[in-house]
């Protein structure tokens, strides 16, 4: 290969910013990689091309390219930083342990790189180096609350353990902010449930839970508004004739309520040996807004030209087989919001199964507003009442597809999954498609980083602790159950 002239190099280069700019990233692509081999040494052509790799969903290519920026260029801060956050989504967890590590190095004052290593080491199962490095960091930083709230995801403390007495003394402080006195309440809150002080635990909750609905408050009507104009944007969709031959990759949906046993369900099925769990992807309704329009603004799909269909399916598969590293067998995706889109889903990608899991209403509410969420998620989750119209919007949601879908939909009862495992597993197996195979009871002995606030209880076999825990707090749990009203719990 001749190499490329100097003028030649900057006509390829001068395409790529208009390319990019107007979404053609083939075209970029294609100028990038006639550069590159006559800049080896230019991190930032292996960088630029990682980016749009990824984008279009080439999971080796991005990796490659990544790992020739990281080597070219190890300490710049933009490398390192989306380094750790590819190979963390790519489960590449010791390059990504390695990125975090330059990151720290970098910054040697900084709290979040550490905290951000003890936290992924959580994810990862290795709950002792992550306590190490977390107890080491509130050590040297004793006035973040938020380094006890994320420690103790996977901790519980003894009643005599220093920690609780230094947030117990965080917490008398008149000078915290809002923010900082949010996650302190729900680490508070926990700890207080653990070591059976039970009567402090809701006005730890109560505060925390206000104040993190002032920072992100909930607007109900909108959201009603939003589920109704998506269902009906659905109206008329075909269900998708059975492929005529089985799929490369197949996609399994598992939704429900957060902190419904959706993790427990996707372990059981991600410990088959022909399932890739893939965790919350986040792509079908992302992309479902993008080709057909956003909430309240959806456009009735079957009225859309099949190619745009067909472009919708094509992208969320690429994105998926990215993610999960699959590019045949059955992939799982916990996406929770995918029940807004059972009618796309089912019509626009054949062989897809969808799984449906329930719990009691009680014991999801608690958990619900037991818990932080990441600003701006499950809004409703800090007000008890607005739990439980979130909880009958669900319901009303699962209730419309079982009609409109007949058959398609395979519910599971998280009591009943705990309560006698096999047979349930067993269903839920046959349901997505797949044959038995014991190692689908050994849900701990699953691999890969949990991308779930059950980061703790996903390590462990499938047992029956949280089932009815609500009756602890039935008192508390007062608006709620008022707001429930007379409809019956199952």
């Amino acid at each position: 290969m001749l190499p490329l002239s100097a003028a030649r190099k900057a006509s390829l280069m001068d395409k790529v910013r208009p390319a990019l700019s107007k979404g053609r990233l083939g075209e970029a692509r294609a100028a990038l990689e006639q550069v590159l081999p006559s800049e080896p040494n230019r991190a930032d052509l292996a960088f630029q091309l990682s980016q749009i790799c990824y984008e279009q969903g080439d999971r080796e290519a991005c990796l490659r390219y990544l790992d020739r920026a990281v080597e070219l260029a190890p300490n710049q801060p933009q490398v390192t930083a989306t380094a750790i956050a590819r190979y963390r989504a790519l489960d590449r967890p010791d390059a990504a342990l390695a990125a975090l590590d330059r990151q720290i190095a970098a910054e040697p004052k900084a709290i979040k790189p550490r905290a951000d290593k003890a936290h992924y080491l959580q994810l990862l199962g290795r709950f002792d180096e992550a306590e190490k490095l977390f107890r080491a960091l509130i050590k040297r930083h004793p006035n973040e609350p938020e380094l006890y709230r994320i420690f103790l995801a996977s901790k519980k403390l003894a009643a005599g353990d220093p920690l609780l007495r230094a947030m117990e003394r965080l917490w008398a402080r008149r000078d915290l902010s809002d923010r900082q006195r949010m996650h302190l309440g729900f680490a508070l809150a926990k700890v207080m449930e653990e070591t059976g002080q039970k009567a402090k635990v809701f006005p730890y909750l109560t505060r925390a839970n206000a104040l993190q609905r002032k920072a992100a408050p909930f607007d109900s009507a909108a959201q009603a508004r939003e589920f109704a104009a998506v269902r009906r944007a659905q109206e008329g969709l075909a269900p998708a004739p059975p492929p005529e031959e089985p799929p490369a990759l197949r996609p399994i949906f598992v939704t429900g309520m957060p902190r419904s046993g959706t993790t427990l369900v996707e372990r059981i099925l991600g410990a088959h040996p022909g399932v890739t769990a893939g965790g919350e992807l986040g792509h079908a309704l992302k992309l479902a807004y993008g080709h057909f329009g956003a909430g309240e603004q959806m456009r009735p799909i079957a009225q859309e030209p099949p190619e745009r269909v067909a472009a919708f399916a094509a992208q969320y598969m690429r994105l998926a087989a990215r993610d999960t590293g699959r590019s045949l067998g059955a992939i799982t995706d916990k996406s929770i919001l995918c029940h807004l889109i059972f009618g796309l889903l089912d019509h626009a990608l054949p062989g897809a199964k969808i799984i449906v899991v329930h719990r009691d209403p009680r014991d999801i509410a608690l958990s619900i507003y037991k818990n932080h969420f990441v600003p701006g998620t499950h809004r409703y989750a800090n007000d008890l009442a607005e739990i439980a119209t979130a909880i009958k919007r669900f319901r009303a949601n699962v209730a419309h597809w079982k009609e409109a879908l007949p058959g398609r939909l395979h519910e599971i009862r998280y009591e009943a999954l705990v309560e006698d495992p096999e047979p349930q597993a067993r269903a839920l197996v046959a349901a997505a498609g797949l044959d038995w195979d014991p190692a689908c009871l050994d849900t701990q002995a699953a691999q890969g980083a949990v991308k779930t606030l059950s980061v703790s209880q996903a390590r462990q076999p499938i047992y029956r602790g949280s089932a009815q825990a609500w009756k602890k707090f039935e008192t508390e749990l007062a608006p709620f159950i008022e707001a429930w009203g007379e409809e019956p719990w199952d």
